[in-house]
């Protein structure tokens, strides 16, 4: 991910008022380490349900407000998440929802999906397997999660600003 600042993630809201995301919080980007992201995600410490999403799409940043369900999977079953496709314990994974950008999102038309709890999706991808004989190598395995993490925050953007 590109290196982005405060005033670009708040200028780039795409489902809030400019006026709210002028009042969210921002992450500590000081301790980003840019090259190992491929989305910038963190929750808002007084609203805990809130959390924040920015991309790169088409060279510019594009960040969205979500909202994470209630009820988490309950302990003992396992889940997915929707973006890094890496099997969690089901507490580990929650249902975020965001308004749609533009009209749709102010009728109340949202999207949904499954992401990690932390949004920590670009650290749990670089975990490389062992080594082992008959499956492809540990980095080739990091690459290919990459490459699909990508192209799934990419839908899932695509999704929050289809009108």
């Amino acid at each position: 991910m590109q290196p982005v600042t405060e005033d670009q993630i708040r200028d780039s809201f795409v489902n809030t008022s400019a006026g709210d995301a002028k009042r969210l919080p921002m992450p500590g980007l000081h301790e980003v380490v840019w090259d190992e992201r491929e989305y910038l995600g963190w929750h808002d410490a007084k609203a805990p349900q809130r959390a924040y999403l920015t991309v790169w799409r088409d060279g510019h940043p594009i960040s969205m407000v979500l909202r994470a369900a209630e009820h988490r999977v309950r302990p003992g079953i396992s889940a997915m998440c929707s973006l890094c496709h890496m099997p969690q314990p089901g507490p580990q994974v929650v249902l975020f929802s965001a308004p749609r950008s533009g009209d749709a999102g102010r009728k109340g038309d949202t999207v949904g999906t499954y992401i990690c709890a932390d949004l920590g999706c670009s650290a749990i991808i670089r975990i490389a397997p062992p080594a082992a004989p008959m499956q492809l190598p540990p980095e080739e395995v990091v690459q290919r999660r990459i490459s699909g993490l990508r192209d799934r925050v990419e839908a899932f953007t695509a999704s929050v600003l289809a009108v």
